[in-house]
């Protein structure tokens, strides 16, 4: 089993510019937007839509890219668990709140009252989850590539003092 430098970047760099996405979409954007001038509730809402529907299909894509850098660089059991965990956050994010979301927004858009949900709440609390995850998830793998090519060395020169 031999890694990659590259792939490790690569994947590393996927992981890292998808959190720093969600500190500057969910984390800064999304509630900033509803203080500035003139914005009215369903005019916020109605950004909030069409950003939040592109930073999913970004998040998508770097989910992909990080998925097939683990893929093509052997990646360890404990990298392959971690990235399940916020690829599944994901999909729920992607298949089940966001369109729930999207349609309680629609509804108060159109002037209706939807009454209260906790869906923005858990929402925003798998983001703090996935966040956490892709930061830790990244030094991971960071940390599996500096460990074999250590070992690689170790290795390396253990064999030069037996033949010296």
């Amino acid at each position: 089993m031999k890694r990659s430098h590259t792939l490790t970047f690569v994947t590393a760099a996927a992981l890292f510019v998808w959190a720093g996405m969600i500190v500057g979409i969910s984390f800064i954007e999304a509630p900033i937007k509803f203080t500035a001038p003139g914005i009215t509730l369903p005019l916020g809402l109605g950004i909030g839509r069409l950003v939040f529907g592109v930073m999913n299909k970004v998040e998508i894509a770097l989910c992909a890219v990080a998925i097939l850098g683990l893929l093509f660089n052997h990646a360890t059991k404990k990298e392959w668990t971690l990235v399940s965990c916020f690829t599944a956050i994901l999909l729920l994010q992607t298949f089940w709140l966001l369109p729930a979301l999207d349609v309680r927004a629609l509804a108060i858009i159109n002037g209706n009252n939807p009454g209260s949900s906790n869906l923005h709440f858990m929402y925003v609390a798998l983001e703090f989850l996935k966040f956490g995850g892709l930061l830790y998830t990244a030094g991971v793998v960071h940390k599996s590539t500096i460990l074999e090519k250590h070992q690689e060395r170790l290795r390396l020169h253990q064999l030069q003092e037996l033949v010296s």
